[in-house]
């Protein structure tokens, strides 16, 4: 580790509390047979848990100094060090149809597209954890009425179970970053279809949230032709974070005869 320095351009802060790594390495076993994709695994903190474990494992950098040495201290991996960017990886390349879990000290800039393009790939990755940033872990576990609840957590809670599982200090790092970090896992919950047009109900939901403070009825009113009348329901009434996840399904269906035009605009751009 001496030789690699984080790059703040990256995000990098490396774990150095080999006890944090050991946990966080423990929050997949119940998933002993399928095959672990480590984002950002930096100097190998917790890939050397992974590989202890005898997990069938690919680690995934975007820095050459941490390949390098990830190369040099992890001989054992060979060809299933990929230096590539996670974000634009195409998991059948290594996976083809099988399923596999997602685990990582994430780069907290980048933390929410990780989790986006989880989603993206629901179906193939029963269990994703790892480390974030705490307020993000807050975000991600919120309920309806909380301040932090949001996109992040309806989308991800639709179709994951959330547990925030421990805060980290910044003392576990190197360099000690600002805020405080937490561990958290999700997973695949039994819901395999929304009750309404699942490509309309992410649009619904961050158009919804993206103006909080107003009410849905004001907020919504960007994805209707113009001069739409609303329906006389108590629901747009309401604030985006007072919604259950079946609230906003029920939103969206309210919505659908009325965005047809709008809508058939999104899904060509």
């Amino acid at each position: 580790m001496d030789w690699v320095k984080p790059k703040k351009n990256l995000g990098q802060h490396f774990l150095k509390d080999a006890e944090v790594a050991r946990r966080i390495a423990a929050t997949l076993d119940e998933f002993p047979l399928l095959p672990v994709m480590e984002v950002g695994p930096g100097t190998g903190m917790l890939t050397q848990f992974l590989i202890e474990k005898g997990r069938d494992l690919t680690v995934v950098e975007i820095d050459r100094e941490s390949i390098a040495y990830l190369h040099q201290h992890f001989p054992s991996l060979k060809e299933r060090i990929v230096e590539a960017d996670f974000l634009k990886l195409d998991f059948t390349k290594f996976y083809g149809d099988r399923s596999f879990c997602i685990i990582g000290n994430y780069p907290y800039n980048i933390s929410s597209q990780i989790f986006f393009k989880v989603l993206d790939n629901k179906n193939r990755i029963p269990c994703c954890s790892g480390m974030i940033q705490k307020e993000v872990a807050e975000r991600m576990t919120a309920s309806p009425g909380n301040k932090t609840y949001g996109i992040l957590s309806v989308l991800l809670q639709a179709w994951y179970d959330i547990e925030y599982l421990f805060t980290v200090d910044e003392n576990a790092f190197i360099p000690p970053p600002k805020v405080k970090s937490a561990v958290v896992r999700l997973t695949r919950n039994k819901r395999r279809k929304l009750d309404c047009d699942e490509k309309l109900f992410k649009l619904v939901v961050k158009t919804s949230f993206n103006q909080r403070r107003k009410m849905l009825r004001n907020s919504i009113k960007s994805l209707l032709p113009e001069e739409t009348p609303l329906p006389d329901h108590p629901m747009l009434d309401m604030r985006p974070e007072q919604l259950s996840i079946t609230q906003f399904e029920t939103l969206t269906n309210l919505l659908t005869p009325l965005v047809k035009d709008v809508f058939s605009t999104e899904k060509k751009n």
